[in-house]
């Protein structure tokens, strides 16, 4: 199974993409993974948020394909623990799913229609967190769930 993480916003400062990279490298003899930083064009870049929102709809729905199963990440989702993360990656893999996209939606939300199209929808946490950090937290979280999968001394109980 391929993970793609998508993300909602601007390209990643240097310190984060080293560690999206780190993290990447040291998933790669379990998965394939990547980040998808999909961007706004500056000349939609609105003060209005239903319109930034629809925009964003519009980029995330062009991009999303039948064979994707779409995680969303919204701070009202279900709360996960490590090894829960690693069992939902392993429930896809048996089931044969081809790529799963962990979606981190932009700055005000997605829309009631990307919404409906996740199969699940996760939280990482109470706390509100830059975007540039949350795909480094996820980029660490995929490693963490494959080290889980495949015993590896990475995460401790």
């Amino acid at each position: 199974m391929h993970i793609e993480i998508w993300s909602v916003g601007k390209e990643n400062e240097p310190f984060i993409d080293e560690g999206i990279k780190y993290y990447f490298k040291k998933t790669q003899p379990w998965n394939s993974v990547e980040l998808v930083v999909l961007q706004p064009s500056k000349k939609t870049a609105t003060t209005d948020v239903a319109r930034t929102r629809q925009q964003e709809e519009e980029m995330i729905l062009k991009k999303l394909q039948p064979h994707h199963y779409l995680v969303l990440l919204d701070e009202r989702g279900k709360m996960l623990n490590s090894v829960q993360w690693s069992q939902q990656m392993q429930q896809c893999m048996n089931q044969g799913v081809k790529t799963m996209v962990v979606l981190i939606g932009g700055a005000f939300g997605v829309t009631d229609t990307v919404r409906s199209k996740a199969k699940q929808c996760w939280s990482l946490s109470g706390l509100v967190f830059p975007h540039q950090l949350v795909r480094l937290i996820v980029a660490e979280q995929v490693y963490r769930s494959f080290s889980i999968l495949n015993n590896s001394p990475y995460h401790h109980v």
